[in-house]
């Protein structure tokens, strides 16, 4: 594993101008520094990608798990895949906080998730939010990171189990209280589902090594007395195409798009039509998942439009997700969308922007980017 140089910045970057465009790859370069300050909950502030995470198991990271058996009926309620556990259907999702920032590279685990989140936290950076159907064959991710108060809201309305490693200790704590989630944190974790990556230690920030053992999650969830059964009795979060026909969702052809988060954050991709799935990129270099040297690949793109602005405190932001315009990306081809999340214990809800009426996806894995401004 290579050494990646991590460094300190002094102040943190400007939220800039957020859009998704559809055309060439961008070829910004990735600055060396990027740096986020957390508020305490003695009310200072400290470099937050200097922050250790509170864990007493060392361990490394292991390889992701077994693939669903392909010859099953079962289909995957985030996804529409078939050949999905039948034991793990009406079983509750989990969604695990993933960190993103430079220095983090590369990320173990990530592939393999039904569906990614990226939303823009403090300094222009950003965080994902991985999502797996089965609770039961959820690999080993690193790395580990915070909770913003926007991912519960998403994990809650998708009626997710939720996987942090500490927390803003301002209105994210307040939203976890509120919600009653179901949650695993790091910081108060000795169960062995939260460790330090002992190899990464050598090289990495120790904020930057912590893992989630996932073969650990079915009976930390027993354990903890979780609910396993989804409130809506294993419905589909979207409606899917039917059997395995491939829609073509669309006459307006889009075969590279980028959604840009801040100046140095983005995220590009580019369709493959072997593969029928859109490649991504992490601000200009393949996003891979260092487990098994693949780099993530999406069905189905979702680029969600909203407001995302600085909190009064000037540094914290402020993401709405009450709904707005957008566009869904498939197959080589873009439709103009509307979303809607009515609540937080609602899921994310797509229509037609001309017929108002719900769109048919394809079956697939899911990227739903949600950024300021959405144009191209």
């Amino acid at each position: 594993m290579k050494m990646r140089k991590i460094a300190a910045a002094a102040s943190a970057l400007v939220l800039a101008a957020m859009l998704v465009s559809c055309g060439e790859k961008t070829n910004t370069v990735k600055p060396d520094i990027q740096t986020e300050k957390v508020t305490e909950a003695n009310g200072t502030e400290k470099a937050a990608e200097t922050e250790a995470p509170d864990a007493d198991t060392t361990g490394s990271v292991s390889e992701v798990t077994t693939e669903p058996d392909p010859t099953s009926l079962a289909h995957n309620p985030l996804t529409g895949e078939y050949g999905y556990n039948a034991d793990a259907v009406g079983k509750r999702p989990v969604a695990v906080m993933i960190n993103n920032i430079d220095q983090s590279l590369p990320q173990y685990g990530i592939s393999s998730a039904d569906y990614i989140y990226e939303v823009v936290v403090e300094g222009g950076i950003t965080r994902l939010m991985a999502v797996f159907g089965d609770y039961t064959n959820v690999p080993t991710l690193c790395s580990i990171r915070s909770c913003r108060y926007y991912y519960p809201l998403i994990a809650n309305g998708l009626d997710a189990i939720y996987c942090h490693w500490g927390m803003d200790m301002t209105i994210a704590k307040e939203t976890l209280e509120r919600l009653g989630i179901d949650r695993f944190d790091g910081d108060n974790s000795s169960s062995g589902l939260f460790y330090n990556d002992e190899n990464r230690l050598e090289y990495y920030a120790r904020e930057h090594t912590g893992c989630l053992d996932g073969s650990q999650l079915p009976a930390n969830i027993e354990n903890a007395g979780f609910r396993t059964e989804v409130k809506n009795g294993g419905a589909d979060y979207m409606k899917f195409a039917e059997g395995n026909e491939f829609l073509d969702i669309s006459d307006e052809e889009c075969e590279s798009m980028t959604i840009t988060f801040s100046e140095s954050y983005f995220s590009t991709f580019t369709y493959d039509s072997e593969t029928k799935t859109y490649l991504k990129q992490h601000s200009g270099s393949p996003h891979m998942d260092a487990s098994n040297d693949k780099q993530l690949a999406f069905t189905n793109v979702f680029a969600l439009k909203t407001n995302v602005y600085l909190r009064e405190d000037g540094y914290r932001m402020d993401v709405e997700l009450d709904g707005g315009e957008g566009y869904y990306f498939s197959g080589g081809k873009v439709k103009a969308i509307n979303w809607t999340k009515n609540g937080d214990d609602s899921n994310f809800r797509f229509t037609d922007a001309e017929t108002g009426e719900e769109i048919t996806v394809n079956r697939g894995k899911c990227y739903i980017g949600i950024t300021q401004r959405v144009s191209f």
